[in-house]
């Protein structure tokens, strides 16, 4: 995950500003009313993420669960993450895509999904919109074959998840591959109900207890991100507890 993005950009101030809590959501009777998405049958699953880490945020649980139902399993990061703390003194870009890269290993292990193909695109972080065209070329062989692509979902108010998540659609599309889109951010800056939120379209992934485990060490892994690389305000963690507790309950979401 990242939250730097152009300066101009109408999106920052809903993910930098405060958030909705989670005993919000945890309180929600609306789960209730969410379909089970079915696991799509065996075969190969793509899955697109802006930066290293959403996949494991969004949908580690489903990725866990693919991964022990014998799906092959491809994970795209279209950026390196290496925008994640441009101001830093302690860590400079160049190191944090080694670093990102690392972790993305580590937690797809975690998740048993060790033998998991990963494919860098290495677009620059913050500007995958610039580059929508050509992430959508380099998804289209992909895609191709899938029983299942799943990216960003196009509305969660982040730049490079928007276009991210266009880029795969319209790949999946050509491709003629079934397409799921995952929230990241939209935890944050959403509430219960909200208009803006295609809840019709909203289905849910159970994850056991056992599965939530394997998600939580997961996301630990991604010590850049959770954890402040100094004392800094330029260091500080993109993903503080409350902000990862909207990715450790015992369920995710697509919209279909």
């Amino acid at each position: 995950m990242s939250t730097h993005t152009e300066d101009s950009s109408p999106y920052a101030d809903a993910i930098q500003a405060p958030g909705t809590d989670e005993s919000v959501w945890e309180a929600w009777p609306g789960w209730e009313r969410l379909r089970e998405f079915p696991l799509p049958p065996r075969g190969r699953v793509v899955v697109v993420a802006a930066h290293p880490d959403d996949e494991v945020l969004g949908l580690g649980g489903t990725l866990a669960r693919l991964a022990a139902a014998g799906h092959a399993l491809t994970v795209v990061s279209v950026t390196d993450g290496e925008g994640s703390h441009p101001h830093s003194r302690v860590v400079r870009p160049r190191e944090l895509v080694r670093v990102r890269a690392e972790e993305t290993r580590t937690a797809l292990g975690r998740l048993g999904a060790g033998e998991a193909e990963i494919v860098r695109l290495h677009v620059p972080d913050s500007g995958v919109d610039r580059h929508e065209e050509e992430v959508r070329r380099a998804l289209v062989p992909l895609c191709s074959g899938a029983v299942l692509v799943a990216a960003p979902w196009t509305g969660d108010v982040h730049s490079d998840h928007e276009a991210a998540g266009r880029a795969a659609r319209a790949a999946a599309r050509e491709a003629g591959a079934p397409f799921a889109e995952y929230p990241v951010w939209m935890w944050h800056w959403a509430r219960p109900e909200d208009s803006r939120v295609p809840w019709e379209r909203a289905a849910q992934v159970t994850l056991s207890a056992g599965v939530q485990a394997r998600k939580r060490h997961a996301v630990d892994a991604f010590a850049s991100q959770i954890r402040p690389l100094g004392p800094g305000a330029a260091e500080a963690a993109v993903l503080p507890p409350e902000e990862l507790a909207h990715h450790l309950r015992p369920r995710e979401v697509v919209f279909l």
